[in-house]
């Protein structure tokens, strides 16, 4: 439980930092905590990437249809994570028998990370969250 904790803190530190010198942000402030977290299982990572970049894809087809800026892309993004993040939890079990290491993440670290994504391009913010939360896991392991 400590490790959590310190792992959540310290990204947001290193999240903070890097995003200060780089001017990229890892998906979101808690986000590279989170991940950091769970890097030990990486399916989680995987499925939490997963279901933000549907996610981002529903934003940009109801894009075509709806206002969708500012407040408005951010509340859609993180509900619309929401509800992907509870159809996986609900449907997935049905399909494979050891469902828990394919998670997602929380509810709303999708959601962050899709706006991320739609804000500052996929490559730049996929980059940085793998350098922060890696970053953040070592440090953890090493000092904690």
């Amino acid at each position: 439980m400590l490790s959590e904790y310190s792992s959540l803190f310290l990204g947001l530190v290193l999240a903070l930092i890097f995003t200060e010198l780089v001017g990229f942000s890892p998906g979101g402030l808690i986000v590279p905590g989170y991940f950091a977290v769970y890097l030990d299982q990486p399916w989680r990572p995987l499925a939490t990437l997963l279901v933000a970049l549907v996610t981002l894809g529903l934003y940009r087809l109801a894009g075509r249809f709806l206002i969708l800026f500012g407040r408005r892309r951010f509340v859609f993004m993180v509900l619309t994570g929401v509800i992907l993040a509870q159809v996986w939890v609900t449907i997935l079990p049905q399909f494979f028998s050891e469902p828990l290491s394919l998670r997602v993440i929380g509810w709303v670290v999708p959601g962050l990370l899709a706006s991320n994504l739609e804000r500052q391009r996929i490559l730049p913010t996929l980059g940085a969250l793998i350098v922060v939360s890696v970053l953040t896991f070592f440090l953890v392991r090493l000092f904690f």
